[in-house]
């Protein structure tokens, strides 16, 4: 085949450092715009970003150019960056070192989207180290509890 083809659509959860809730309604939105411009520019652009106060949720297309930490990385360093400029709360501003990405078919992005856009109703019931474990669990994805949560 002469042309490179993928589609790899990637729902990506990380959280605050210590998941402290810092992150504020009034920053939310603005910083779903500013992560959604960080992924444009890494050429893999967002479809949904959705946060609550401890963290964030992103469905994007992977680029076929770039590896995947290397785009995370660049969302987390920037994000980071951006928020220390939003007032003295966000002055030692850190996101966890680790996230979690798992791949989503075509035929689920629906399902996660609204997932996504529903974090808020979603985590009245559902800690995000709950939620986190369930899908590590659902993609069996091995890990050990002494170093999910930094």
């Amino acid at each position: 085949m002469s042309q490179s083809l993928a589609k790899n659509l990637i729902h990506l959860i990380y959280s605050t450092k210590d998941r402290r809730p810092v992150l504020e309604d009034a920053v939310r939105e603005e910083l779903h715009q500013y992560s959604g411009g960080i992924l444009r520019d890494q050429e893999s652009p967002s479809l949904v970003i959705g946060s609550v106060a401890d963290h964030v949720h992103l469905l994007f297309l992977l680029t076929k150019n770039k590896a995947l930490a290397d785009v995370v990385r660049e969302v987390k360093k920037g994000t980071s960056r951006w928020l220390k400029t939003k007032g003295p709360q966000f002055a030692e501003f850190e996101w966890q070192a680790g996230y979690g990405a798992f791949s989503v078919s075509q035929s689920a992005v629906e399902e996660v989207r609204r997932y996504i856009q529903n974090q808020a109703e979603h985590h009245r019931k559902v800690s995000f180290q709950d939620e986190l474990r369930a899908f590590l669990r659902r993609y069996e994805i091995e890990f050990d509890e002494r170093y999910v949560w930094d």
